[in-house]
């Protein structure tokens, strides 16, 4: 009974204990359609026919009246790329809902069944199914942001440098249709080359570092930093021992040097998975980052 009289204080105290770095000096001006109501298209199969897996989506499609073009989230959520689902993003889905913002909650498939770039190629697949029912659900399409935690948030960081680069991995599934004008990325791990061997990254990978080298390069978003890349809001625990800070310092560092604005919020005495459970101040700073980069 102690410890639940003691949770609230300790909420309290860590909502404290965060530094935000690059935010800007001043409030944005722009602004997102504020509601209260949305509905939620459940289980939608968003791959082709005749992709190795069926894989599934949940569509939030905010109520806002008189409002035709509206921006949108891919929403992906973390699992070390072997697992978990998209209900951990829920609350994210719905949040974005609120704020107008159409969300779209994926599942991809998961390692060692399918190696890298599997997972990528799924998200890639994912926006072009957005960009097919934009007209449907009122997407304006030239303002999607990628949203994810942990595994999740390796991907949509992938994804978004990718498009922005070109290049092998952009094909042949990628293109136009992936490009992201924002994301939103907690807990990231941006480096594999990192990673000591660590078993979820060689399942993910197909084997370890020297073994397969290019298979890291490729898959790690600090290797694809370029200028026309998007605007990142980084977020990520301070006490973080699965993927340490210096992943999201080093990719903050990376990201400005390109000339890419960047914010890092960092969330001080919390680890991997209590960053997520005690993520309400950074995502009250990632959706004033959002309206910055997609409201109107």
């Amino acid at each position: 009974m102690r410890t639940l009289w003691m949770l609230p204080a300790l909420l309290f105290i860590l909502s404290g204990c965060t530094t935000h770095l690059d935010a800007p000096e001043t409030p944005s001006t722009a602004t997102l359609p504020q509601t209260t109501s949305f509905e939620v298209l459940k289980n939608l199969t968003y791959t082709p026919d005749d992709w190795p897996e069926a894989i599934q989506a949940d569509v939030y499609l905010p109520a806002t009246p008189g409002v035709t073009e509206r921006p949108a989230a891919l929403v992906v959520h973390g699992g070390g790329w072997q697992g978990r689902s998209r209900d951990d993003m829920t609350d994210i889905a719905e949040r974005l809902a609120r704020n107008g913002i159409v969300a779209i909650n994926v599942t991809y498939r998961f390692a060692p069944d399918y190696k890298f770039p599997a997972q990528l190629h799924d998200l890639q697949q994912a926006m072009a199914w957005i960009h097919a029912h934009a007209d449907e659900w009122d997407v304006d399409t030239s303002r999607i942001a990628g949203v994810g935690y942990s595994s999740g948030a390796h991907l949509v960081s992938l994804l978004a440098l990718v498009a922005s680069e070109g290049g092998e991995l952009n094909e042949p599934y990628g293109g136009d249709t992936s490009q992201l004008a924002a994301v939103v990325s907690g807990g990231t791990p941006s480096n594999l080359f990192k990673f000591d061997d660590g078993r979820l990254v060689v399942k993910f990978l197909g084997g370890p570092r020297l073994k397969v080298p290019m298979q890291y390069a490729k898959a790690s978003p600090m290797k694809h930093i370029n200028a026309d890349a998007p605007p990142f809001f980084l977020f990520h625990g301070t006490w973080d021992d699965l993927v340490p800070v210096d992943h999201a310092k080093d990719f903050h560092t990376a990201l400005n040097e390109a000339g890419i604005d960047s914010e890092l919020y960092l969330l001080r005495y919390r680890g991997h998975i209590t960053t997520f459970l005690t993520r309400g101040s950074a995502m009250d700073a990632a959706m004033e980052f959002l309206r910055r980069e997609l409201g109107g």
